[in-house]
C-alpha cells in the first residue's frame, strides 16, 4: 500500500493518478479525504495528532507527505515541525519509506540556478521553517533511521492549481476577459513547475529504490520564462490581445494592510523581483523524461 498524507490538494490528486501502476492499494489521508481512483481507501486524520498520523501510515510501503498549511508564518512556525515529527515517527514505527514534497523557500534568494546542491540560506520566516523541517528529515536519513527523500518544485501552475499565483492573476482573469496581472518584475525570469509533471515525478521517484536518501527537483521545463512571456503565451492561446498590469510594491504593501494573504506574500516578493531559475536536470537524467513545455502546459491549464 502507498499512502498520501495531505490528500486531495492539486499535488495529491496528480500523484494519485500516477500511483496505480505501482500499488493496488492507495490510501488518501486528510481531514476530509476523497477518492481520486475508484479503489482508493479513505482515512480521516489530523497530522497534528501523533496517534492518528501513525494509524494512517500503518501498513504503508511508501508514504508521501504533500500536505499544505494555512499560508501564515505563525501557523507554519507552530505546526510544520509537529507535522514533520509525527510523520517521521509514524514512518519509522511502521517501516514505511517517506517522500516529502517541498518548495524552494529554504534556499532564499539565489544568484544563478537553484539545484539540489544549493545551500539553505532562507531570507524569510517561512523559508526558515522549511529549512528546519527539511534538515529534521534528512538528519534522520543520515543517521540511517529512515528511508526518505525530498522532492522540491518551483512555484507551480496547472489544471486545478487554484492556489497558484498564475491561477488568480492570469488564468481566471483571461477567462473573465480581463487583463492579466503580475507582481514584482515582469521581465525577470521565473520558473514554474507544471503540476501533472510534479505528480508524475513524485510517483516515479517514490518507486525507485535508488532515489532514496537524496534531494530531487521535480521535472520542470528548462525554457527561460519571464512573467511577460508567460502572459503573452496565455493571451495568444486565449485569443486575446496581449496586455499586462503589474502591481508595484507600494500597492501590494497597502493591500497587505487589509488582506492577510497579500501581507504574508510580501516577504516572498523577492522571488518575483529577481530571477528565479530552477533546474531539474538530475531527475530528467535519472528518469529519462523531459518536462511539459510552457505552451502545452498553459493550454491545458486554460482549458481545464
Amino acid at each position: 500500500m502507498q499512502t498520501i498524507l495531505g490528500a486531495n490538494g492539486v499535488i495529491g490528486r496528480e500523484l494519485s493518478r500516477h500511483l496505480p501502476p505501482y500499488s493496488t492499494r492507495i490510501r488518501q489521508v486528510s481531514r476530509s479525504p476523497k477518492q481520486v481512483n475508484a479503489t482508493d481507501e479513505l482515512f480521516r486524520a489530523d497530522l497534528l495528532d501523533a496517534k492518528t498520523t501513525a494509524d494512517a501510515v500503518a501498513g504503508s510501503a511508501v508514504t508521501y507527505l504533500v500536505a499544505g498549511l494555512k499560508y501564515d508564518h505563525r501557523v507554519w512556525h507552530e505546526q510544520w515541525p509537529k507535522v514533520m515529527r509525527n510523520t517521521i515517527d509514524a514512518c519509522k514505527r511502521h517501516g514505511s519509506a517517506l517522500v516529502f514534497f517541498d518548495n524552494v523557500y529554504a534556499y532564499g534568494r539565489v544568484e544563478g540556478v537553484m539545484t539540489e546542491d544549493t545551500p539553505y540560506n532562507p531570507c524569510s520566516r517561512k523559508g526558515e521553517v522549511r529549512a528546519r523541517i527539511a534538515t529534521m528529515l534528512m538528519d534522520e536519513v543520515r543517521r540511517g533511521e529512515l528511508r526518505a527523500m525530498i522532492v522540491r518544485a518551483a512555484d507551480f501552475y496547472g489544471p486545478g492549481a487554484v492556489l497558484s499565483l498564475t491561477h488568480a492573476t492570469v488564468t481566471e482573469r483571461l477567462k473573465a476577459k480581463r487583463t492579466p496581472q503580475w507582481i514584482g518584475n515582469a521581465k525577470a525570469v521565473h520558473t514554474f513547475t507544471y503540476t501533472p509533471d510534479a505528480g508524475r515525478c513524485l510517483a516515479l521517484l517514490g518507486n525507485t529504490t535508488s532515489a532514496y536518501g537524496q534531494i530531487w527537483h521535480a521535472l520542470t521545463s528548462k525554457e527561460p520564462m519571464t512573467g511577460e512571456q508567460f502572459v503573452r503565451i496565455a493571451c495568444e492561446l486565449s485569443g486575446r490581445p496581449y496586455a499586462l498590469q503589474v502591481a508595484p510594491r507600494w500597492m501590494l504593501f497597502l493591500m497587505g494592510l487589509f488582506v492577510p494573504v497579500v501581507r504574508e506574500n510580501m516577504e516572498m516578493l523577492y522571488q518575483f523581483e529577481h530571477d528565479y531559475r530552477f533546474d531539474s536536470s538530475k531527475a530528467e537524467r535519472a528518469l529519462g523524461l523531459t518536462a511539459t513545455s510552457y505552451p502545452e502546459g498553459i493550454a491545458a491549464t486554460l482549458t481545464a
